[in-house]
């Protein structure tokens, strides 16, 4: 197995490089973060979001409150580099907490989940809302469920919009054992109230609703991974519109061509009238992800995107998605461009109704088994990946890179 040793504190280096595939690439720059007290095992980089000018990096298996009791990390662009900010703990960490799971960043806030933090109950779970005021970052609140309970997991996903955050329980119960759901906080000054649980109106056992959420505006999307709608963990998402204090689902999201074991929902993204779904499991988990577009209180499908150099391997394409304005990107962890497993992601660009690949991201230092592409997210002209099992700190340290072209 290929693995590298060279060992570094902080990198964040800025290369010039040439995204490989067979269409035509314009120039990406690159940029690699590390933390600055990165070390084996912390798996920086499993969850990542990008807001503007700053950008925050999980690292769910940290150990500073105790054993994979986790962390994040904040990460400011001056022109073009990105330096770390911040180191953000919880106030009441602990050990296996799994705090920086899921992570999201909006405007002056981000939110973090800890899926497996005790409060109500062995892994009820919990996320944190952090507020920057100059470089300065600091806890605000804890988010917990008025109804949590052990084995919930709230905190799988977290999703932050403005005002108001979504967070997904997956291992909730409410329809059946892990059935799933979601609940939406609301900020008022410096206090976030709960204002809404999201259930699907055909929730069941085993769905696993909330295990992946967004919000944009007025509108957030589930996923439900597990649905059973068009087969065994064939998959589904659903959408919900805010009325005034009130969540009500719009719609069910689901693919044209849905089968057994697609996974359709293990991530989903969505900005203004568009969200895209990833279905990991398509084709014998070469994976594929899926636009959808709003018309009134309809959503249609668009495209079906897929890499160009798709082929039978076991890519997991759409194990992680995200969409900003025209763009989208879509991470194939399980690529094998630079080594077994070493991983890509895929910019696509909408123009009218097409949605066309611009992009393959490949990391300039990338190698077996380093999962590039696990996590991704776009924000205007910048596009973040993580690569959790890189080893430049150590076995599964964990790195991220930055996109811009």
């Amino acid at each position: 197995m290929l693995k590298k040793t060279m060992i570094f504190a902080l990198t964040i280096s800025a290369i010039a490089m040439q995204a490989l595939t067979e269409p035509a690439y314009a120039q990406i720059s690159e940029f690699k973060l590390t933390a600055s007290d990165n070390a084996a095992g912390d798996n920086f980089g499993f969850s990542i979001s990008i807001s503007g000018d700053y950008a925050v990096v999980g690292a769910w298996w940290d150990d500073d409150n105790g054993t994979n009791s986790g962390s994040a990390y904040i990460f400011k662009r001056t022109g073009t580099t990105w330096a770390e900010e911040a180191k953000l703990l919880p106030s009441d960490g602990a050990a296996n907490d799994e705090f920086g799971k899921s992570v999201s960043i909006s405007g002056d806030y981000a939110v973090v989940g800890a899926r497996r933090d005790d409060d109500n109950g062995d892994r009820s779970g919990s996320a944190y809302v952090f507020k920057r005021t100059g470089s300065s970052w600091t806890q605000e609140a804890k988010l917990l469920a008025s109804d949590g309970a052990a084995f919930d997991v709230f905190g799988t996903s977290v999703s932050i919009y403005g005002d108001y955050a979504v967070v997904g329980a997956n291992w909730d119960d409410d329809n059946g054992d892990r059935s799933g759901s979601a609940y939406v906080f609301k900020r008022t000054g410096s206090s976030w109230t709960q204002e809404a649980k999201l259930l699907p109106s055909d929730g069941a056992a085993n769905d696993n609703f909330g295990n992946s959420v967004s919000i944009s505006g007025d509108y957030a999307v589930v996923g439900a991974e597990s649905d059973d709608v068009n087969g065994f963990h064939s998959g589904s998402a659903y959408v919900f519109n805010r009325s005034s204090t009130s969540w009500a689902q719009e719609a069910k999201l689901l693919p044209y061509d849905g089968a057994v074991e697609d996974h359709f929902g293990v991530s989903v993204s969505i900005s203004g009238d568009y969200a895209i779904v990833g279905s990991v499991g398509d084709n014998n988990y070469s994976g594929s992800a899926y636009v959808f577009k709003r018309i009134g209180t309809s959503w249609a499908q668009e495209p079906k995107l897929l890499a160009s150099d798709r082929g039978p391997e076991i890519d997991l394409f759409g194990s992680s998605v995200s969409i900003s304005g025209d763009y989208a990107v879509v991470g194939a962890p399980m690529d094998d461009d630079n080594g077994i497993s070493s991983g890509s992601a895929y910019v696509f660009k909408r123009t009218g109704t097409s949605w066309v690949e611009e992009a393959k991201l490949l990391p300039s230092d990338g190698a077996s088994e380093d999962y590039f592409g696990w996590s991704v997210s776009i924000s205007g002209d910048y596009a973040v990946v993580g690569a959790y099992k890189d080893d430049d700190n150590g076995t599964d340290a964990g790195s991220a890179y930055v996109y811009s072209g």
